[in-house]
């Protein structure tokens, strides 16, 4: 099992002047701790707290990290599929793969606040047309990597040259994970055009197999192997040397291995955390014996 880090929060000490060093650091650690994946979320207002908090632009804060950064694979948790033309996001996304050496994911969902979008003058669409940008912009992001540069004519998207040139890193491409569990069109989508799912850890611990059992029912419909979807879920982790009761009261490295294990259990591959200890020198120590523990537990399936 494996386990990756998501970065949703920049206040800390020192404010924006430190504010890169800090974000640097964190991504260093991560990389070193033997992380699998360093996210950041795809915003332009922070939605955890006060919109006016700090919120970093995600492809420029990753590709910052990609340069600080050498096995750790990067993506964004995730991009709405609003906000930029796909062509110029597969554009986006392949230099981030090149220039990493292949670590780029493209991390995408249909998108759902309209309040930043207002705020900065993005359409914003009903949820129909969304999921219909969003299943358009699956097919040119599998055009483009396939190099294949003939004219695209959708419902929202025409392109008359697709033409991605230099091509990813990553073969076939880099992996596609859709966000979300909505079971008749996300699980759908992804089961067609993605590569990896991304769930949340919730209390209810029957939300997980069913969610996995739906999009195992999408796979089947479809012809396609369940098995080659990397099952990813998010859940929050405060990493503390003595631990405690667990939780949110903090957990030592065993404890947290204990408990991630329990994902591994219910079919889980990757396990991305939050941590609102990040910052703090000295976390990654920790971070890092969680990941070796980890490196043992073999999910559910596999």
């Amino acid at each position: 099992m494996r386990i990756g880090l998501q970065v949703p929060k920049f206040t800390w000490d020192g404010g924006p002047a430190e504010l890169g060093r800090t974000f640097g650091r964190i991504a260093r650690d991560a990389d070193q701790a033997g992380l699998s994946s360093f996210w950041v979320m795809d915003h332009f207002f922070q939605i955890f707290g006060r919109p006016d908090l700090d919120m970093l632009e995600g492809y420029t804060a990753l590709a910052y990290a990609a340069a600080l950064t050498e096995k750790i694979t990067l993506g964004t948790l995730v991009t709405g599929v609003t906000y930029r033309h796909p062509g110029l996001l597969v554009k986006t996304v392949t230099t981030l793969d090149v220039l990493s050496g292949g670590r780029a994911w493209l991390g995408i969902g249909a998108a759902w606040n309209e309040d930043e979008h207002r705020g900065l003058g993005v359409p914003f669409p009903s949820t129909a047309e969304r999921f219909e940008r969003l299943e358009e912009t699956l097919r040119i992001a599998h055009r483009m990597w396939d190099g294949d540069e003939s004219p695209f004519e959708g419902e929202h998207y025409r392109l008359e040259r697709p033409l991605n040139v230099p091509q990813a890193l990553s073969r076939p491409h880099p992996r596609i994970l859709v966000g979300g569990g909505g079971e008749k069109k996300t699980l759908r989508l992804l089961a067609r055009y993605g590569d990896a799912c991304n769930l949340f850890d919730g209390p209810d611990k029957s939300v997980i197999p069913h969610k996995l059992a739906v999009l195992r029912g999408h796979c089947d419909d479809i012809g396609r192997d369940y098995a080659e979807i990397h099952k990813t879920v998010l859940s929050n982790l405060y990493l503390t040397r003595e631990g405690t009761a667990g939780g949110s009261a903090g957990e030592s490295p065993a404890q947290a291995v204990e408990r991630l294990a329990r994902l591994a259990e219910l079919g889980v591959d990757e396990v991305i955390v939050n941590s609102r200890v990040v910052a703090t020198p000295g976390v990654f120590d920790l971070f890092a014996e969680v990941a070796q523990g980890l490196e043992g537990v073999v999910p559910a399936g596999r």
